[in-house]
């Protein structure tokens, strides 16, 4: 069984994980490993990121910045670490995006950034490339990375679980000492084993946990992969029941997953029924369709559920030329040609989707979590920025910024002690013989996937929760079996991680009685099925 080792282990290869490697680089003297399951480190829920990302705009200060970001939290976001965001973040992006990973962003006809408006801002703010910002950003940042020779990036690794003492310990006094953090045992996909990657501190940033949702906008790896592993190993999980859905998914077919930027309405593009009517109105008459994402999205929720619609018609022809359009927006205007809506001539017809998850691993202003040693950034780590409700476009900036952060405090630490493996037991898989089944697999992913839809979806109750809870706590009974007797593969992985995730979601939903932001119960209506 092989054994890596680094000063520091990195999971995850998002903005977070990136923005953590390359400010470890610059200490030429520490090794840095970072981990993805994916095929190419560039997979990752910010290559998708769409919209943008959140800066300081032209008539704009930190002040207003902060203001728009605790107005969207509902109450619940930290002052302390939203001003973190609005103060480190702008000079960030300058000196990390722009002068060393030379995005690309688009600028205005003078030479300066391009500012866009989004959802809840008061101001335009949000930088882009077209409407793949985040696939800009991470290939730069990962341009660096490939430039740095001591950092290694492993692809086709998929965590399985955190190594923590006292219980992976073989000396069986550490259970007098805090739960800490050596690293993680990784299957390696290729050879079908798994090795103990050790480590002096590790960094979560795997993203967040869309796929546990059978409507979502989010990659095929983002399923709580973090969360769970953390959760396991007992540290904190705060504001898990909020979950933020996208108002607008492309609802065709074959357009699973496709998300619609909230940008569209930034530039003007309105909500409309089937049948033509402007319905925001009716629901933010301040915003209208630019009010926060919780707003919208139960707005079209409702419209659908009250009315029967399948879907809800996003018009951005009507307010902006076919030339703008194609060159704002060239990703969603080639991928809905492709199935048929010409988006300069017609509306977009969009339902809501699992897209954000504005809880996690209990993290501090510098990313540290409750477990020793081990600290998290980006989507799966909560810091408070978020509170019940994110503001649009401050994802990646986050994961910047608290990449950076949990990195600095780790270069801070000195030199660090990595666990000798005689001290860690190698992974067993003694007695587990049968090959994984992948229709099984499949089908308790499903089971998960409509079980967090209808039951801890956009709305819910008491009820809905009991049974989620019920169907969820039998289904995890029966893949715990299940992963414990088959031969690990990377889909056998997710499984079990996805099915915590969604054990932890749902009774945080259930928990927390109040309507706030992106949670919203309705007991009332019960019986009413998204």
């Amino acid at each position: 069984m092989n054994v890596i080792q680094s000063d520091v282990l990195v999971i995850g290869c998002g903005i977070a994980g990136a923005a953590a490697a390359l400010r470890l680089a610059q200490d030429r003297q520490r090794q840095v490993t970072l981990i993805t399951r994916a095929d190419a480190p560039e997979e990752s829920n910010t290559r998708y990121a769409q919209g943008g990302i959140v800066t300081l705009g032209a008539e704009d200060s930190a002040e207003l910045l902060i203001q728009d970001v605790l107005a969207a939290g509902a109450g619940l976001s930290l002052p302390a670490a939203v001003r973190i965001l609005a103060a480190e973040g702008p000079p960030l992006v300058q000196e990390v995006l722009i002068e060393q990973a030379a995005v690309p962003f688009d600028r205005a006809e003078g030479g300066d950034l391009a500012y866009g408006r989004e959802g809840a801002h008061s101001r335009p703010r949000v930088i882009h490339v077209g409407d793949a910002t985040g696939r800009a950003i991470i290939q730069g940042m990962l341009n660096l990375l490939r430039q740095q020779p001591n950092v290694r990036i492993v692809t086709q690794a998929t965590a399985v679980d955190l190594i923590t003492f006292p219980h992976h310990a073989r000396d069986p006094l550490t259970v007098y000492e805090p739960i800490t953090c050596h690293g993680a045992y990784v299957y390696e996909q290729g050879q079908r084993t798994v090795s103990r990657y050790l480590a002096g501190a590790t960094l979560l940033a795997t993203g967040g946990l869309g796929r546990i949702y059978r409507h979502t906008t989010n990659p095929r790896g983002a399923r709580g992969d973090g969360l769970a592993m953390a959760y396991r190993a007992g540290a904190r999980v705060i504001n898990a029941e909020y979950v933020q859905f996208h108002p607008t998914a492309l609802a065709l077919p074959d357009g699973e997953g496709f998300l619609i930027s909230e940008a569209v309405r930034g530039e003007g593009g309105r909500l409309l029924t089937p049948d033509g009517h402007p319905f925001m109105a009716d629901y933010a008459p301040r915003w209208r369709d630019l009010a926060p994402r919780d707003v919208v999205a139960r707005a079209i929720h409702h419209e659908m559920v009250e009315h029967g619609y399948p879907h809800v018609l996003l018009d951005i022809h009507s307010t902006m030329s076919a030339e703008n359009i194609q060159e704002r927006f060239p990703t969603i205007y080639t991928r809905c040609m492709e199935l048929g809506v010409d988006i300069t001539r017609q509306p977009i017809p969009v339902v809501p989707a699992a897209h954000y998850f504005c809880g996690g691993v209990w993290a501090d202003e510098r990313g540290r979590t409750t477990v020793e040693k081990l600290y998290a950034a980006g989507e799966v780590a909560c810091a408070g920025v978020h509170g019940a409700n994110r503001l649009a476009s401050t994802s990646l900036l986050e994961g910047l910024v608290w990449g950076d952060r949990a990195a600095q405090d780790i270069a801070a630490r000195g030199a660090l002690t990595i666990t000798a493996a005689a001290d860690i037991p190698p992974w067993e898989e003694e007695g587990v013989l049968e090959e994984a089944d992948p229709a099984l697999i499949w089908r308790d992913m499903r089971t998960i996937q409509h079980t967090m839809w209808h039951y801890v979806g956009l709305v819910r109750s008491a009820r809905r929760l009991t049974r989620a809870l019920q169907d969820l706590n039998h289904l995890g009974k029966e893949i715990d079996v299940f992963y414990r007797t088959t031969r690990l593969t990377d889909p056998l992985i997710g499984l079990r991680h996805s099915v915590q995730a969604a054990l932890i979601v749902a009774r945080a939903a259930q928990h927390n009685r109040q309507s706030r932001g992106c949670h919203y119960r309705d007991d009332r209506k019960s019986t009413a099925l998204m």
